[in-house]
């Protein structure tokens, strides 16, 4: 039996890149896992498929976030296959535009807001009567909030500065219930967000290799599997923790 065997878990996000990482993990480790999608139907199937082949449990939902209503909305499609929740892990989430300050527009901030930082709130909000106790909240983060400085990523790092407050308050706030909320920080990952500027440029490639003492970019399995362990019984003396999961790339 697997560690998180009799679980069920959400992973926000879960049909691509980290997040499906994640869920497919989860899965492997015996959690049903519900992965939630905004628009790529094709791809959660995908990734349900993938963890169904691999012997686990999983079932697709979906919900448009950074929209009016859109927590109540994912939390709506949840209740209709499953009646509970152990694992939360708030993963959606967007760059925006590529811009310094001068060159940023209010309407690329407040969309890029709503999904990476009102978006989660509301969701862990709505999700506390689902979450039994004993249960884990893990948000992912972003080494750009400790050491590492991007002007033309300052609107999405400041939406993670804001999601690591959330995680350390939140963690105090449901400690009494033996739940856990700690947040993960990648750094540049291997993924189809970071693509068009990642795998198309040798030289950021290896700039981003040589960053990291293992000389390598991340790749989403290693979220995963940091991510698995903050979900499992072994992290339970674990809480209100920002893990560096940079590859070394801060030290």
């Amino acid at each position: 039996m697997g560690v998180l065997t009799g679980r069920t878990a959400l992973v926000t996000g879960g049909s691509r890149g980290i997040g499906r990482a994640i869920a497919e993990r989860l899965g492997r480790d015996g959690a049903r896992v519900g992965v939630h999608y905004g628009r790529d139907e094709t791809a959660a199937k995908e990734t349900v498929a993938a963890i169904e082949e691999a012997g686990g449990r999983a079932f697709a939902l979906q919900a448009e976030l950074g929209v009016p209503g859109d927590a109540a909305a994912l939390w709506s499609a949840f209740d209709t296959q499953a009646d509970g929740l152990d694992i939360l892990v708030n993963n959606a989430g967007v760059t925006g535009r590529r811009e310094p300050l001068r060159q940023a527009t209010e309407e690329d901030f407040d969309h890029v807001f709503a999904v990476n930082t009102k978006a989660p709130f509301f969701i862990t909000q709505l999700g506390l009567d689902r979450l039994r106790d004993g249960g884990r909240i893990i948000n992912i983060s972003t080494g750009l909030t400790h050491g590492v400085a991007v002007p033309e990523l300052i609107a999405y790092a400041m939406t993670k500065g804001a999601i690591d407050a959330f995680t350390s308050t939140l963690a105090k706030d449901l400690a009494p219930r033996g739940i856990t909320v700690n947040a993960v920080a990648p750094g540049v990952v291997d993924t189809d967000m970071n693509a068009s500027w990642l795998r198309t440029d040798p030289e950021a490639w290896q700039a981003y290799s040589d960053a990291s003492p293992f000389g390598r970019v991340g790749a989403p399995r290693d979220i995963g599997d940091i991510t698995a362990f903050l979900a499992s019984d072994d992290s339970r003396w674990v809480t209100g923790q920002w893990i560096d999961a940079t590859g070394g790339a801060l030290l």
